[in-house]
């Protein structure tokens, strides 16, 4: 508890005290509840039940827009979505073992891939909140997994800006876009190591938790943004899969698929009441894809893309849940 006669001085210099002190309480009753396992088994099934429903709910117009793109393709951005995925529980482990708790990838990807499928949950704290307490089996501190997963998405949203400012001024025109580009300076002094370990610091006290006892450096950041950046290519490659075989020019396409999935997928995740970015990022995609596509084709990509990042959450998460036990406390 805090000590009152520390605390009074902040608080009447602007409530930042009081302000972070509250949301350390309410990040604290969440992480007591989210360590009960009837808790956790029913998030879980929550989550699911959240993302069957996003399916079921579009599924008449899903099924139309999957026969229409034909199976080879549906199965070869299907493989591209879990490469992406592959390359993002990479991102998180090596930021995990840079804050000093290295895992084996199988380990990793149970903790990440389990904890993701809280994004179909309404607001951005869950997946976190999943992973720490996911981490916890593997003999993970709460605060290192917590400051693994801010970083894995502050890189993705980062990388995510970056990508998009790289290709879509060659291939999308005058469409709306560069606004959010704005962004992208303040966002790359982000990245700078002692600016970065401040903001998982101040985070990390703010939900009550010690901060990481290893500082970042550029080094370690390095390795991680590469392949932040590899996920993007391979979310990329599934919209340009499907869109070529609507007929978009390969060429302008190739540009054109991984700028606007990396730009969509970035707005989407900073609208934090939209569960998983849902509407802001397929009516951006929708747009975005209008120079090589006609407006239903668009569609029937954005719906499959849905789909299909959806089918792989699930089966991630399943697949991830039962590859590798939990380690023994010694």
């Amino acid at each position: 508890m805090a000590d009152p006669k520390v605390a009074a001085p902040v608080d009447a210099a602007g409530g930042g005290g009081a302000a972070r002190g509250a949301i350390g309480r309410w990040l604290g009753v969440l992480t007591r509840i989210a360590a009960s396992r009837l808790v956790r088994w029913g998030f879980v099934a929550v989550a699911v039940g959240l993302a069957g429903y996003a399916l079921a709910s579009d599924w008449t117009a899903i099924r139309g827009a999957l026969a229409h793109l034909g199976f080879w393709s549906v199965a070869g951005a299907f493989l591209s979505v879990l490469l992406a995925y592959a390359a993002t529980v990479q991102v998180w482990r090596l930021l995990l073992a840079s804050l000093g708790s290295p895992l084996p990838y199988k380990a990793a990807a149970k903790v990440l891939l389990v904890g993701q499928i809280g994004k179909y949950v309404p607001g951005s704290v869950w997946p976190v909140l999943a992973s720490m307490e996911l981490g916890k089996a593997h003999q993970v501190p709460r605060s290192r997994s917590a400051s693994a997963s801010i970083l894995q998405m502050i890189l993705s949203l980062i990388t995510g800006l970056i990508v998009a400012m790289v290709t879509l001024p060659f291939v999308a025109g005058s469409l709306p876009y560069w606004w959010a580009l704005l962004a992208v300076p303040v966002l790359l002094l982000g990245l700078y190591p002692r600016v970065l370990n401040a903001i998982i610091g101040r985070l990390l006290r703010a939900a009550g938790q010690p901060p990481p006892e290893t500082q970042l450096t550029v080094g370690g950041l390095l390795r991680p943004m590469a392949w932040s950046v590899t996920s993007w290519l391979f979310y990329g490659l599934q919209i340009w899969i499907l869109a070529i075989r609507l007929g978009a020019p390969p060429g302008k396409t190739a540009l054109l698929a991984v700028g606007a999935f990396a730009f969509a997928w970035s707005v989407g995740f900073v609208v934090v009441f939209a569960p998983a970015g849902a509407g802001i990022r397929d009516v951006l995609l929708l747009v975005l894809l209008g120079p090589v596509l006609r407006a239903p084709d668009a569609a029937a990509v954005v719906l499959v893309s849905r789909a299909l990042t959806t089918i792989a959450d699930l089966v991630c998460a399943a697949v991830a849940a039962r590859s590798v036990r939990p380690a023994r406390t010694q």
